[in-house]
């Protein structure tokens, strides 16, 4: 499994959805998942520590498993089939380990909210992640013939949180 990190949130120029962006931790690759607005204003909003003034549904969940004595171990993204990604959030509790079925972008929000481990199986990072990183002699990306994916590393250097946000209002 890949240790990850969420890089940013943002909106897919080209299908104008949100997408979050999680990388390895030394940013060497990085994945781009399509969420539901809801979502990504949850992780965007965890992302600039903005706390809501009452509970929204992955501070409910923080506080319930709090409450029964349960912590997340771990989220991981463990699959991905017909385009769609499948993730689990593993929980601690009393009587041992529990896995919970999670889209990732909920197991995500709630990942950052408990400071909890974020991974990739391995599958899903032979399959989806793409190679951000210069080549040995420091001049052209790896997997540079690829143009999609060149095309969305500029995007994520120009993207900035001020883009997500004028597109969720």
């Amino acid at each position: 499994m890949v240790r990850v990190k969420v890089k940013l949130v943002g909106i897919d120029q080209v299908a104008m959805c949100p997408v979050v962006v999680i990388t390895d931790m030394d940013e060497q690759s990085f994945l781009p998942i399509m969420v539901g607005p809801a979502e990504a204003s949850a992780i965007a909003m965890e992302l600039e520590g903005i706390k809501p003034p009452r509970p929204l549904t992955h501070d409910l969940m923080r506080d319930l498993l709090l409450r029964l004595d349960a912590q997340v171990d771990r989220v991981v993204i463990s699959d991905l089939r017909d385009e769609t990604y499948y993730g689990s959030i593993i929980l601690k509790t009393v009587t041992g380990k529990v896995e919970i079925d999670a889209r990732p972008s909920d197991a995500i929000a709630l990942a950052l909210r408990t400071e909890s481990p974020i991974f990739v199986s391995d599958v899903v990072a032979n399959q989806a992640m793409i190679a951000g990183r210069e080549s040995a002699n420091g001049d052209t990306p790896v997997g540079s013939d690829d143009q999609e994916a060149e095309e969305f590393r500029r995007f994520l250097n120009d993207l900035t949180p001020e883009d997500f946000r004028r597109h969720l209002q």
